[in-house]
C-alpha cells in the first residue's frame, strides 16, 4: 500500500502506518474507565515530583492566577516548597497578588524570587515592595497585557502552578465540582486558562478528583501535564475580599445613579447593547439603576463581559441580560451561575481582551463604567498607587475596557476624606485620558474635549456638566493642595500599557 500511495499526485513520502499505532501491533484497551485511571492518569504523589518532571531550573518563569482573590493558598503553598526544594532566582508572573501573599517577603529576601510580574499588588508585600524590597522593578501588566505578552512570548512561562477546584485524573480542571456543592469554588478560570495554553508544562493542584470526565472544563487535559491533589487550596470566601465591594456609602450611590444617568443619555442604552462594570462599591451599584432603567424602556443586553458578580447574575437570570461572558467570578454566586446557566460562558483573558486581534470582547463593549483612585485634568487614571505613593492596587482591565468601549465612564469623587482625587497630575498613569470619556463624581460630570457628541447629549438631557478644570478648582477649595509625595530616584515598578510599551514609573518612596 505504501507504494501505492507514493504513487499518487501531489502526495510527499508518507507511512501507510505512522505514529503511535502499528496495526501488527494494536491491540483495544478492553478496561473500563476506572481501570484506565489508575494506569494512564496524571496525577503524580506530590508537588515535589510534579516540580522535579517539569525539569524547573533556577532562574526560570513560573505562574499563577489569582481567581481565588484573599483565599488564595496555592502562591503561598509553592514557593515554600520550591524555597524548600532549593530554588534560586525564580521569577513570579502572577495574574495578581493580594493581601494574602505576604509570605513572599521572605522569599523574595532570601532569594528564591528575584523578579515579579502582575496586575496588582495589596497589602504588605506591597507596602515592602513600595519601599524597595526588590533589586529589578516589578513589571505591571493589565489583564489583556499580560495575555499578549504570554502569547506573543515576551513573557514565556516554564512552569504553571493552577489551582482548580475539580480535576478528573487525565486534567480537564474547572472552577467548581459538578458532583458536590460544598467545598471551595472559584468560578471562571479565565486568566488560567492562557498560562496552561502557553506555558512549557502546567501543573494543576486540586483538592477534588472527579473520577469521570469534567465537562464542561476551564482547562481542557491537552493543555496539563501533571495532577497534584492536596487537602486544600483556597478559601471560597476570599473571593468577595479585595477590590469588590457592595457600597452602602450615600456619596457613592449619588455617582451611581448619575452615572447610570450617563449612559442613559449617551444614546448607549438601547435594546441589544453590551456593558461592564468595574469592582470598585459605586462601579457596582451603577448595575442596579441600569436594572430600573433597562425595566422601563422594556430593553435587554447582548451581554455583559469581565469579572461577572451576583448582580450581574440577577440580570441575566431575569432575563434582562442575554449572555455573561466571564473572565473572573467575583462572589460566589457567580461561581454557581457558571456551572448552572447555559450562557453563562468562561473566556480566556486572550479573548477577553488581548490587543492581538481585534475580536477581543473588550472591543465589542457599548458601556464600561471604571473606578479610580485618582484621575487628573488630562483625563489620566491611576488605579495602582495611593496618595501616598503606595502601590495599593491593580491595573486590572481597566487600560483594556477604557480602550475597547464605545464609551468609558470612570466613577471618581472629588475627595476621599481630606484627600483630593482630581487632581493635576496622577501619581501614575495606568490608563491614559485619551480612552476616558467620562467622569463622574458627586458633584457632577466631567467630558473628555474629544467628545462633543457626548457634551450635546448630556446637555440636551440636563446633566450637571462641568469642566474638569472647575472640579479640581472646586476641590482645592474643599481640602487645598496636600504635600507632595516624596519620593527617591530609585524605580520599584514598571507600568506597562496594553502593548508592553511602558508608560510610567512607580519609585520608591522616602
Amino acid at each position: 500500500m505504501k507504494d501505492e500511495l507514493n504513487n499518487i499526485k501531489g502526495l510527499q513520502e508518507i507511512k501507510a502506518i505512522h505514529g503511535v499505532f502499528d496495526l501488527d501491533k494494536l491491540q483495544k484497551d478492553y478496561s473500563t474507565l476506572a481501570q484506565r485511571e489508575v494506569s494512564h492518569n496524571k496525577i503524580v504523589s506530590g508537588l515535589e515530583e510534579a516540580v522535579r518532571l517539569c525539569g524547573l531550573k533556577n532562574g526560570q518563569t513560573i505562574s499563577f492566577h489569582h481567581h481565588f482573590r484573599d483565599g488564595d493558598y496555592i502562591v503561598n503553598m509553592v514557593i515554600d516548597k520550591l524555597a524548600g526544594m532549593g530554588f534560586k532566582d525564580l521569577v513570579l508572573a502572577a495574574s495578581s497578588l493580594t493581601d494574602c501573599h505576604a509570605p513572599l517577603v521572605k522569599h523574595i529576601q532570601n532569594g528564591v524570587i528575584s523578579r515579579i510580574e502582575t496586575s496588582g499588588l495589596r497589602g504588605k508585600l506591597a507596602n515592602e515592595i513600595s519601599k524597595g524590597l526588590m533589586e529589578i522593578p516589578v513589571v505591571f501588566r493589565s489583564h489583556g497585557g499580560r495575555a499578549y505578552a504570554i502569547e506573543t512570548g515576551e513573557l514565556a512561562i516554564d512552569v504553571a502552578f493552577l489551582g482548580a477546584p475539580s480535576c478528573d485524573p487525565f486534567g480537564n480542571a474547572n472552577g467548581y465540582s459538578r458532583d458536590s456543592e460544598s467545598g471551595v469554588k472559584c468560578g471562571s478560570m479565565g486568566y488560567a486558562k492562557c498560562d496552561a495554553q502557553y506555558s512549557k508544562k502546567t501543573i494543576i493542584i486540586t483538592n477534588n478528583i472527579v473520577h469521570f470526565p469534567n465537562v464542561p472544563f476551564g482547562i481542557p487535559e491537552s493543555d496539563v501535564d501533571y495532577i497534584v491533589k492536596v487537602d486544600e487550596i483556597g478559601d471560597s470566601a476570599g473571593i468577595m475580599k479585595g477590590a469588590t465591594r457592595f457600597t452602602t456609602n450615600p456619596k457613592e450611590l449619588v455617582m451611581a445613579e448619575l452615572a447610570a444617568d450617563v449612559i442613559e443619555a449617551s444614546g448607549r442604552l438601547v435594546d441589544g447593547f453590551s456593558f461592564q462594570t468595574g469592582t470598585g462599591g459605586a462601579s457596582l451599584a451603577v448595575t442596579r439603576f441600569l436594572r430600573e432603567k433597562m425595566k422601563a424602556k422594556g430593553i435587554t443586553a447582548s451581554f455583559a463581559l469581565g469579572g461577572i458578580t451576583g448582580s450581574i447574575v440577577d440580570l441575566h437570570e431575569e432575563g434582562l441580560v442575554k449572555k455573561l461572558l466571564d473572565v473572573q467570578g467575583f462572589d460566589l454566586k457567580a461561581a454557581d451561575s457558571l456551572k448552572n446557566n447555559r450562557f453563562h460562558h468562561q473566556i480566556s483573558a486572550e479573548y477577553y481582551a488581548s490587543p492581538r486581534g481585534a475580536g477581543a470582547a473588550v472591543n465589542q463593549l457599548d458601556v464600561v463604567v471604571l473606578s479610580a483612585l485618582e484621575a487628573d485634568v488630562n483625563f489620566n487614571v491611576n488605579v495602582l498607587t495611593g496618595s501616598d505613593g503606595v502601590i495599593r492596587g491593580a491595573i486590572g482591565g481597566h487600560q483594556d475596557t477604557a480602550y475597547g468601549a464605545s464609551v468609558t465612564v470612570v466613577v471618581c469623587p472629588l475627595t476621599r476624606g481630606r484627600l483630593p482625587c482630581i487632581v493635576d497630575r496622577v501619581g501614575t498613569i495606568v490608563t491614559p485620558g485619551k480612552t476616558v470619556d467620562v467622569i463622574v463624581t458627586e458633584h457632577g460630570v466631567t467630558v473628555n474635549p474629544a467628545r462633543d457628541d457626548l457634551k450635546e447629549r448630556f446637555a440636551a438631557a440636563h446633566l450637571p456638566v462641568f469642566p474638569i478644570q472647575e472640579l479640581r478648582a472646586r476641590v482645592e477649595t474643599l481640602v487645598g493642595r496636600p504635600d507632595p509625595v516624596e519620593y527617591t530616584d530609585r524605580v520599584v515598578g514598571l507600568v506597562t500599557y496594553r502593548d508592553g510599551s511602558i508608560i510610567d514609573l512607580i519609585r520608591q518612596v522616602r
